[in-house]
């Protein structure tokens, strides 16, 4: 008689399941027992994909960092049309309305974790690297279309505008209205519109 049912993808059931922990309860709650029975699965099922817990954790972060490439696409894709001011706030209210602030203190929690991660990831914390990375490539087109002043300084101008913004949404409990968003990203990037 079967122990159990076969898992299509185990790592996507973990990683999802870890996102359901640590925005639920925190990084401190995050454990691998926690993880795999909220994805309903024996425990050895993460060790068998991963050689430990911090391995699982660093794949679980770069996954969730890689999941911003569709978001980055779309606001690149985004440069030129509607407003630019919009258009930013739109792509920072949904770059901290994932994951990614709960990311951050769980980088901050667990120092082999930023560790293992520095192997794939050198510089920076991984999520707001790319969201860094993410606004800067946007305004650098809005820049070259005209709608940015040609003397911006967008590598200035990004890690401002994700700094300030991971200040507004740090508190889990507490998330920022959309206009409190708009004005946020107007005070950083409305002095080099056009």
């Amino acid at each position: 008689m079967p122990t159990g049912v076969a898992l299509r993808d185990p790592r996507t059931q973990l990683f999802d399941a870890a996102e359901r922990v640590l925005l639920r309860d925190g990084p401190s709650a995050l454990t691998s027992r926690a993880v795999t029975d909220e994805a309903q699965v024996a425990k050895g099922v993460l060790h068998r994909h991963f050689t430990d817990f911090d391995d699982f954790l660093a794949g679980f972060v770069i996954d969730r960092v890689e999941r911003l490439d569709a978001q980055a696409a779309a606001l690149r894709t985004a440069a030129g049309t509607g407003n630019v001011v919009d258009n930013l706030a739109e792509a920072v209210t949904a770059l901290f309305g994932s994951v990614a602030v709960a990311i951050v203190p769980l980088l901050t929690f667990r120092v082999q974790l930023r560790a293992r991660l520095r192997e794939a990831w050198p510089v920076g914390v991984p999520v707001l690297t790319e969201g860094v990375e993410m606004v800067a490539a946007y305004l650098a087109e809005e820049r070259d279309l005209g709608r940015i002043a040609p003397e911006a300084e967008v590598d200035g101008l990004a890690p401002t505008l994700i700094g300030t913004a991971h200040l507004l949404f740090a508190d889990r409990d507490a998330r920022p209205d959309a206009a409190a968003v708009r004005k946020m990203t107007a005070s950083v990037v409305g002095p080099v519109l056009t």
